[in-house]
């Protein structure tokens, strides 16, 4: 067998970390990748008998990733990325090991979740899918770019108590202290576990880089312990092998922050199968015996790749969201802007001919915001946005043009057909969900004005429907190649 092409500096660690574990750990990374989807739970419809359909029609085998809730290993010819189903996001396409820390972090019902490092957005809709509707996540990427990734696939995901964030750690911290029950610090890391899949990853590596990521991952955690509430819980975790990053990390981390303890135990729990994590090395890092509790995941012990994990729960008394003081909870935003009397004529416009009664009145339970002419509806409990740069805040409803309301692609995507009172469905396979999802028109079915274009059942996007046409009103920049 050939040897996978390690950078030599690389390689010489891992002989002597691993030892006899050397060559097998080789060997996994000669051979194949595993591939997962997780099921998006927190699409409207989308229930157990509807998940098993969808795997039934990709050809998914049912062999669920053992560690993480609604997902399952794919074989490389099922190409779920290319069905209409991915588009219109019923589920998301994850490396099997980085489910692994949304799950420890466990959100619970209620609570304010920040993941500090979200992009692309593979975490963030996991938590999603854990804390479900009641709840608030502030996702945050401090690489612009890649905040739009992450704001596409939160919205792709059809997530409306999720705020994107464009910010650093710092700037957070200094708005944000003490507020969050729950963070996941994803850092910044060399990507060692990732190198047969990222071969950036693999060509970049260096000594000099593996101590820049342990000096920034220090950097971010600081920040991140300002953020949480008394009792509240820190998830570190990274997709590389290097002690500096891992134990060290955690271990200095420790060292600096008596008010923190690891839970090992308690954190197992949360998993819904964690057999195949190794342990901690306290060695590898400053010898603090308590670092056994963290957590690693090697390619050779699991079909994933590689990745270390740290569960941090701080001092105090976690109040639940449910008792907390008017003192304690999110402060009232100022200056709001609200609607004028125009606008609200034409969303009550819109609203009473193309959406159900249900919907207007979740819709109209929440609180406005407008950026410009684009409407907002907030998440419960979102804080004073003001100074933030926020890519998306919240559930985008639709923006206000020249006499009309136009609802938004995020708002479509949120629906179920039950929502909408024009609906127009079709197959997954058909040449008219394909000719769609390439920004084409399609023929119409009776109704006037907006459609809810449903594939297999589960909202797609708008079209508007003038006679026999159904003209297409899937955004541009989504719209597949030809």
């Amino acid at each position: 067998m050939e040897a996978f092409p390690f950078p030599e500096k690389f390689a010489e660690r891992m002989r002597t970390m691993l030892e006899a574990e050397w060559e097998e750990f080789q060997a996994a990374f000669c051979g194949p990748r595993w591939r997962a989807l997780r099921m998006n739970t927190r699409k409207t419809g989308m229930t157990e008998q509807a998940a098993r359909r969808i795997r039934e029609e990709l050809k998914i085998p049912d062999d669920p990733v053992p560690w993480a809730e609604h997902a399952w290993y794919y074989e490389e010819a099922s190409a779920p990325g290319r069905s209409p189903y991915h588009d219109i996001g019923l589920y998301y396409i994850q490396e099997p090991s980085a489910m692994s820390a949304a799950e420890l972090l466990a959100p619970q019902p209620g609570e304010r979740i920040l993941d500090l490092c979200a992009a692309p957005g593979g975490k963030t809709t996991q938590i999603a899918s854990l804390l479900g509707a009641d709840g608030l996540i502030m996702a945050n990427e401090i690489n612009a770019s890649r905040c739009c990734i992450l704001s596409q696939n939160v919205e792709r995901m059809g997530l409306d108590n999720v705020i994107v964030t464009n910010e650093t750690p710092a700037d957070l911290a200094a708005r944000f202290p003490a507020f969050f029950h729950r963070i996941l610090v994803d850092a910044p890391c060399s990507g060692e576990g990732m190198f047969r899949k990222n071969e950036e990853a693999l060509t970049e590596w260096s000594p000099e880089n593996v101590q820049m990521c342990a000096e920034r991952q220090r950097g971010i955690l600081e920040e991140a312990a300002k953020m949480l509430v008394p009792g509240g819980t820190i998830v570190y975790s990274t997709c590389t092998f290097s002690p500096q990053e891992d134990e060290g990390t955690i271990g200095k981390f420790l060292a600096e922050h008596p008010e923190f303890s690891l839970e090992g135990a308690e954190a197992r729990k949360s998993i819904p199968d964690a057999s195949a994590f190794s342990p901690g090395r306290p060695e590898w890092g400053d010898g603090n015996p308590a670092l056994a509790e963290t957590f690693r995941l090697w390619p050779h012990h699991l079909h994933g790749e590689g990745h270390f994990l740290a569960r941090m729960k701080k001092a105090g008394c976690l109040i639940p969201p449910s008792e907390e003081t008017a003192a304690s909870k999110p402060r009232k935003r100022k200056g709001a802007p609200s609607l004028s009397r125009e606008q609200e004529q034409l969303l009550g416009e819109f609203t009473s001919q193309f959406l159900s009664p249900e919907i207007t009145r979740y819709l109209r339970s929440g609180e406005w915001r407008r950026f410009g002419d684009t409407l907002f509806r907030l998440p419960p409990g979102a804080p004073e946005l003001s100074g933030i740069i926020a890519e998306r805040a919240g559930l985008e409803v639709g923006t206000f043009r020249k006499g009309r309301f136009e609802p938004s692609h995020a708002l479509a995507l949120r629906l179920g057909p039950e929502d909408a009172v024009f609906t127009a469905d079709f197959a997954a396979d058909s040449p008219q969900a394909a000719a769609y999802l390439r920004g084409e028109s399609l023929p119409g079915n009776g109704g006037k004005g907006w459609t809810l274009v449903t594939i297999g059942g589960f909202s797609a996007g708008w079209g508007k429907q003038t006679g026999r046409q159904i003209k297409n009103h899937d955004p541009r920049g989504l719209r597949r190649v030809r």
